[in-house]
C-alpha cells in the first residue's frame, strides 16, 4: 500500500477521482484547505505534490502517474499521451508507459480503495474532516494559551484574557460538531516545552489552535494555527488585525474564520451574532478582563479585586453584558470565599445576572449563574433547570455549566444517573480541573455508590496530590464505608496541606485513633466535634452549621443536629440543598421538623 500523511493522500485521491482530467491548483486549494484559506497555498500544494511523488516512487522528470501542466494543475493519467499545454519533459515516454504503469496505477486505486473501506468501517467519509461541508464527525479543539509578544509581563492579563474569550466563543459555535475543551485545563500547558502530539493526547483533542498577540499603538494583531494532531500538519493559519475598540470584532473574525474550516454550514443565528459584535472602550474590555484574572485565584482578596474591576467595567461601558456575568459569578461564590455572607451576597448575584441576560440574552454564563442563584437561594427548581438547560444549550462546551447542573440540580433533584453522567461530560470537557475532578466523589455518595465514589476520589488524589479538598472529601467517603483509620490518614493530610504544622496534625491523628480505640466510631466523632473549635480547619471539614449538624446526628444528638440544619436554611447556606439526598441525615428524616425544612426547600419527597 502506498503510504501517505492525510493531506497528499487526499489530494492523490483527488485526482485519481479525476483521472484524465486536468484538475487546476484552485481547484485542489479549495478540496483540500477549503475556501478563505489562509495558508502559503503555493508551497502546500507543491509540498503535498512532492509527497506523493516519493511515495510512487517518480520523478517530475520521468512521471509514470502524475503530469504537471505548467502554469494550470496536475492530471492523474497512466499512459495516455501529454494533453495540450503539457511540457514535454512532465509525459512519460511511450516505452515506459505498458505494464508498469498499469501496475503502479493499480497498486495506488487499490491503496485509494483501501484508504476509504477503512474510513467507511470507522463510519467516516473521507469528507467528513476539518474544512468540508456535509455531515461531519464531532472533532475535539484545545485552544493552548497564547503567547504574549508585547515584552511586557503586565500584558499578560490581556493575553490570557483573549484566550479564555476565543474559547468561549468557539464553544457556542458548532457544539455538534465541535467539543472544546476548558479554559482550566487549556490554560496549564502555558509556557509549557511539551510538543503538540503530547498535548492532544493529554486534553484529548484532535486539533490544537496556537496562536500570540501583540498590542500595541491601540492596535492589536492576532495571529494563529490550526494544528492536526495525529501528524502535527498545519490545516489553516491566520492573521489579524484591528483596533483596541474594535477587539470583539477580532475575536468574532477568529471564530468565523475557525468555523469555516470546521462548520461551513454554521447556523445563520450564530454567524448573525458573531457579526453583531459592538465596540467596547478598550478601558472597559480591559477592566473586565482584569476582573477575570482576580477572579481565577479563587481567594478572597482575588474576589474583591474581581468585583472592583467589573463594577469599573460597567461604568464605563453600562450596556457591555460580560462585566455584569462576572459579577454574578464573584457574589455566587461570595460567601466560599469569605468575601460576604450569603444572604447579602446571592441577591446581588441574582441582579448583575439577570442585567447580563437582558443586555445579551445569548450569553451563557448569565443564566449558569441565574440558575445557581435559583436553586440555591431562591429555591426555584422549575427556573433552575430551565435556566440551566438554557446556559447548556447556548454552549454545550461550557464545562462549569454541565458541573452546575450536575451538582445544584440533578443531585439534589435525586436523579443521579443524570447527574453522573453530566459531571462526567464536564471531566470530559475540562481533564485538568481539580475542582470538578473532586466533586464526583461528593456526587457518587449521594447515589449511594460507595465504593465507585472511593475509586475516584483516590484517582483525584494521584491527579492533584496537592488538593487539601480532595483529602479531605476523601476522608468523608471513608467514613460511609467505616473505614475510619483510613479516614483519619486522609484528614490529617488535608490539615498539613491546609496550613496546620505537621506536629498539630500529627498530634490530632493520634488523638483520634486513641478516641476511636476507646469508644468507637462515636469517639470519632467526638473528637472531631473538638478540633472543629480550632482556628485551622481544612475546606469542607466540619465547621459550618450543617457539617456541624452531620457530627450530631453520627453521634445521636437529633435535637442539636435539627437546631443545626435550622440554622443552616435560615442563613442560605450553598450546601443545605444537600438535604434531600446526603445520606448522614438518614436518621432524622422521618422528624417533622426534617420534614418541613424539606418542603421550604422544595425538596420534600425526594429521593433519599
Amino acid at each position: 500500500m502506498v503510504r501517505l500523511e492525510r493531506i497528499p493522500m487526499e489530494l492523490l485521491i483527488f485526482l485519481a477521482e479525476r483521472e484524465g482530467e486536468l484538475v487546476t491548483r484552485d481547484e485542489i486549494l479549495d478540496r483540500i484547505w477549503g475556501k478563505d484559506v489562509f495558508v502559503d497555498a503555493d508551497n502546500s500544494i507543491n509540498t503535498a505534490i512532492r509527497k506523493i511523488r516519493a511515495a510512487l516512487k517518480e520523478s517530475p522528470e520521468t512521471p509514470q502517474f502524475l503530469h504537471t501542466v505548467p502554469g494550470k494543475g496536475y492530471r492523474f493519467i497512466a499512459g495516455t499521451a501529454k494533453g495540450e499545454g503539457e511540457s514535454a519533459d512532465s509525459v512519460a515516454p511511450d516505452s515506459a508507459l505498458p505494464f508498469r504503469s498499469e501496475r503502479l496505477k493499480l497498486v495506488v486505486l487499490l491503496s485509494v480503495g483501501l484508504a476509504l473501506a477503512a474510513l467507511a468501517a470507522l463510519g467516516i467519509s473521507y469528507t467528513n474532516r476539518i474544512g468540508r461541508g456535509g455531515d461531519q464527525h464531532k472533532v475535539t479543539l484545545a485552544v493552548l494559551p497564547f503567547a504574549n509578544l508585547s515584552g511586557d509581563s503586565k500584558q499578560e492579563y490581556f493575553t490570557d484574557g483573549m484566550t479564555a474569550e476565543v474559547i468561549t466563543q468557539l464553544g457556542g459555535l458548532d457544539p455538534e460538531r465541535l467539543g472544546v475543551i476548558a479554559r482550566t485545563s487549556s490554560m496549564q500547558y502555558k509556557n509549557t516545552h511539551k510538543g503538540t502530539a503530547l498535548i492532544a493526547k493529554e486534553l484529548g483533542a484532535e486539533y490544537l489552535l496556537e496562536g500570540s498577540v501583540l498590542r500595541e499603538g491601540g492596535k492589536i494583531r492576532v495571529a494563529a494555527q490550526l494544528i492536526q494532531a495525529k501528524d502535527q500538519t498545519q490545516v489553516w493559519a491566520g492573521d489579524f488585525e484591528g483596533l483596541e475598540n474594535n477587539v470583539l470584532n477580532l475575536q468574532s473574525e477568529l471564530a468565523l474564520a475557525i468555523a469555516g474550516k470546521i462548520a461551513p454550514t454554521l447556523p445563520k443565528l450564530t454567524r448573525a451574532r458573531l457579526a453583531e459584535s459592538r465596540p467596547v472602550a478598550p478601558e472597559a474590555y480591559q477592566a473586565y478582563l482584569l476582573g477575570q484574572q482576580a477572579l481565577e485565584s479563587r481567594t478572597r482578596d482575588g474576589a474583591l479585586r474581581s468585583i472592583a474591576e467589573f463594577q469599573r467595567s460597567i461604568q464605563l461601558e453600562p450596556n457591555y453584558a460580560p462585566p455584569y456575568a462576572g459579577l454574578a459569578t464573584t457574589y455566587s461564590l461570595a460567601s466560599v470565599l469569605g468575601v460576604m455572607p450569603t444572604l447579602e451576597a446571592m441577591p446581588k448575584a441574582k441582579q448583575a445576572a439577570l442585567r447580563a441576560i437582558a443586555l445579551d440574552d445569548s450569553l451563557a454564563e448569565g443564566h449558569t449563574e441565574l440558575a445557581f442563584v435559583s436553586a440555591h437561594y431562591d429555591f426555584d427548581w422549575t427556573a433552575a433547570e430551565h435556566e440551566f438547560r438554557r446556559a447548556i444549550e447556548l454552549n454545550p462546551n461550557d464545562a462549569r455549566a454541565h458541573f452546575f447542573y450536575s451538582n445544584s440540580f440533578l443531585s439534589p433533584m435525586g436523579r443521579h444517573e443524570e447527574a453522573i453522567a453530566e459531571i462526567r461530560k464536564a471531566m470530559e470537557l475540562d481533564p485538568f480541573s481539580g475542582s470538578i475532578h473532586s466533586f464526583m466523589g461528593t456526587t457518587l455518595v449521594w447515589a449511594r455508590k460507595y465504593e465507585e465514589a472511593l475509586a475516584e476520589s483516590k484517582e483525584c488524589t494521584e491527579m492533584f496530590p496537592g488538593m487539601a479538598i480532595n483529602h479531605e472529601r476523601l476522608a468523608h467517603v471513608y467514613t460511609y464505608l467505616g473505614r475510619y483509620e483510613e479516614a483519619i490518614a486522609e484528614d490529617t493530610r488535608a490539615k498539613i496541606l491546609a496550613g496546620e504544622t505537621p506536629q498539630n496534625a500529627t498530634r490530632q491523628a493520634a488523638e483520634l485513633r486513641r478516641a476511636l480505640a476507646s469508644k468507637g466510631p462515636k469517639g470519632y466523632w467526638k473528637k472531631l466535634l473538638e478540633f472543629s473549635r480550632l482556628p485551622v480547619n481544612p475546606p469542607e471539614a466540619y465547621t459550618l452549621p450543617q457539617q456541624l449538624a452531620l457530627i450530631h446526628t453520627r453521634l445521636g444528638q437529633k435535637e442539636e443536629a435539627l437546631k443545626l440544619l435550622e440554622k443552616a436554611y435560615s442563613e442560605r447556606g450553598l450546601s443545605v440543598t444537600e438535604l434531600g439526598v446526603e445520606p448522614a441525615f438518614d436518621p432524622l428524616r422521618s422528624d417533622p421538623r426534617y420534614q418541613n425544612l424539606l418542603s421550604l426547600l422544595g425538596l420534600r419527597g425526594m429521593m433519599k
